[in-house]
C-alpha cells in the first residue's frame, strides 16, 4: 500500500509530497508526531516547491539584465539616502495602487540595478515582471505589426503588473514608434505599474518623444503619482552587486 501512495504523489507530479513521505517513512522520531502533524510537514514542503517553482517562472519570464536584490543595497553609508522610500517600495504597496518609479542617474550609477533589483521583490510577491530595453520593445512591436499580432503583443504586455524600460530616451522616436509606446503607456495607466530607469533627466523626454501632443500625454500618465529616484556619485560598475541611492523623493502628485 505504501509503495502505491508513493507511486501515485509521483503520477500527480507531487514529487516533493512522495520524497517527504518516504523520508518520515525512514525517520523513527516521526512516530512521536500525531498523523496531523506529519501529514502538515509533508504538505508544508510541497507547498514551499511549489511556491519556489512559481517565482522561477516568474523571473525566467522577466528576463531582467541582473539578478539583484534589495537585500544587497548598501543603505549604510550615510549620503543622503531616504531608508524611508526604499523601505516602502519593498513592501509592494505601490504595486498595489499601480504607481511608477522613475530612476534617473548618469551611465554605470546603478539604475537598471535597482530597476532588476525593485523587479526581483515584486516576482517575490507574486507579481508578473516583464523587463525590456525601450529599443528592444519597440522592434518587436514593429515585428509583431508586419506579422499582423500586434493586437496580441501590446495585450501580453498590458497584462503584466510591472513593466520595467530600461535605456529610455536614448534616440528620437519615428512617428510609428510613438504610436506603439503611447499604446503600452496608455494600457498600463491607473491598472499597472511601470519602471522607467534612465540617462535623461525627466525634461528632456519631450525631445525624444518628438511630438509634443504625444509627448505630454505619454509623461502625463507616467509621471503622474510616481515615485523618483535620482542616482548620483562614481559609476558602481565596478562594485555593481552594491549601488547606492543617492536621493530619494516620495511620490510626485503634480
Amino acid at each position: 500500500m505504501i509503495h502505491q501512495t508513493i507511486e501515485k504523489l509521483f503520477a500527480m507530479a507531487l514529487k516533493v509530497m512522495a520524497d517527504r513521505f518516504k523520508a518520515q517513512l525512514a525517520d523513527p522520531n516521526m512516530a512521536a508526531l500525531s498523523f496531523e502533524e506529519r501529514f502538515a510537514l509533508i504538505v508544508d514542503a510541497e507547498h514551499a516547491a511549489m511556491v519556489d517553482k512559481a517565482l522561477q517562472l516568474r523571473l525566467s519570464r522577466a528576463g531582467m539584465r541582473q539578478a539583484a536584490c534589495l537585500e544587497n543595497l548598501d543603505l549604510r553609508t550615510p549620503r543622503g539616502l531616504d531608508r524611508g522610500t526604499i523601505q516602502v517600495l519593498s513592501t509592494g504597496t505601490w504595486l498595489r495602487q499601480n504607481l511608477n518609479v522613475l530612476i534617473t542617474g548618469h551611465a554605470g550609477v546603478g539604475k537598471s540595478w535597482i530597476a532588476c533589483a525593485l523587479g526581483n521583490q515584486a516576482a517575490r510577491q507574486g507579481v508578473t515582471v516583464l523587463y525590456k530595453r525601450l529599443s528592444r520593445l519597440l522592434d518587436e512591436l514593429a515585428i509583431a505589426r508586419i506579422a499582423g499580432r500586434q493586437a496580441r503583443t501590446l495585450a501580453a504586455i498590458a497584462r503584466v503588473k510591472l513593466l520595467i524600460l530600461d535605456d529610455w530616451a536614448m534616440f528620437k522616436l519615428t512617428a510609428e514608434q510613438r504610436r506603439d509606446l503611447m499604446e503600452v503607456i496608455d494600457d498600463r495607466h491607473g491598472r499597472a505599474s511601470t519602471i522607467i530607469a534612465t540617462q535623461v533627466p525627466v525634461d528632456g523626454w519631450h525631445d525624444m518623444i518628438g511630438d509634443p501632443t504625444y509627448a505630454d500625454a505619454i509623461l502625463d500618465r507616467l509621471t503622474h503619482n510616481s515615485y523618483r529616484i535620482k542616482l548620483s556619485g562614481e559609476s558602481v560598475r565596478p562594485r555593481v552587486e552594491n549601488p547606492e541611492v543617492i536621493h530619494t523623493t516620495e511620490p510626485d502628485k503634480d
